[in-house]
């Protein structure tokens, strides 16, 4: 059998001819071989394979604590302060445009943060000067205006809040207080005799007196030029 191979293996005229020259000692060690010049002794069956109650809780732990792991990390961005915003300039900047005097809030407590502006077309075609801010425990509370957007506007920012009083700020500003009874927003509203004038809206989730806090630190942006201003950043409000 062995000479019958050779004449098989013979090459073409001109070519040298192949012959086997593999050994036992130039093949790949089988594993048991590996393990047994380590000094280990060749592995039989798993013994996790073998199916006993521990090996089940073992494995049950391990995917219990990879599931936690996980958790901890997908959660873990709720936790992250917002950042802040230069609203000051975003209301300096778009006031220039719009030629109103976009509020928002200056002097506020520390926790407060202001999180997103935006100046943006809203229902019934209205143009909504928006600024967010968070609150110290994390409740939300933002100030909308526009120049005589109407009664549904206001009925629709207010999540169709019945009114449940009224207030008075420091600086004379009256203020109906609206409540969107079976869910959590409250909404503070000035709506001025002159139509020319805008409308504010103290909206979110934050308590009344937190609403209240934030209408009085509301101040008019200094009306200027469009393009005056340093471009700022903006993100969408909520």
């Amino acid at each position: 059998m062995a000479r019958a191979t050779m004449d098989v293996m013979s090459s073409a005229p001109g070519d040298q001819a192949e012959t086997p020259t593999t050994s036992a000692s130039e093949r790949e060690p089988t594993p048991a071989e590996l393990a047994a010049q380590q000094g280990v002794p060749a592995r039989g069956a798993s013994h996790y394979a073998k199916g006993t109650s521990a090996n089940m809780m073992r494995s049950m732990l391990v995917i219990v604590g990879i599931g936690l792991a996980l958790f901890l990390v997908t959660a873990r961005p709720n936790s992250v302060t917002p950042e802040s915003v230069d609203v000051a300039s975003a209301a300096q900047y778009r006031g220039g445009q719009a030629g109103q005097p976009f509020a928002y809030a200056e002097g506020l407590p520390d926790g407060w943060v202001a999180t997103s502006v935006r100046y943006a077309r809203s229902k019934g075609d209205v143009m909504v000067w928006n600024a967010g801010y968070t609150t110290p425990d994390a409740q939300y509370v933002s100030v909308q205006q526009a120049v005589d957007p109407g009664q549904d506007w206001v009925d629709t920012q207010t999540n169709q809040g019945r009114v449940i009083g009224r207030i008075e700020t420091d600086d004379g500003t009256r203020w109906v207080q609206r409540d969107r009874e079976g869910k959590v927003q409250r909404s503070l509203v000035h709506v001025p005799d002159d139509r020319t004038e805008l409308t504010t809206l103290v909206t979110g989730t934050g308590s009344w007196e937190q609403l209240e806090e934030f209408a009085e630190h509301l101040t008019p942006a200094k009306v200027t030029k469009a393009g005056s201003s340093p471009s700022v950043s903006t993100s969408p409000a909520s």
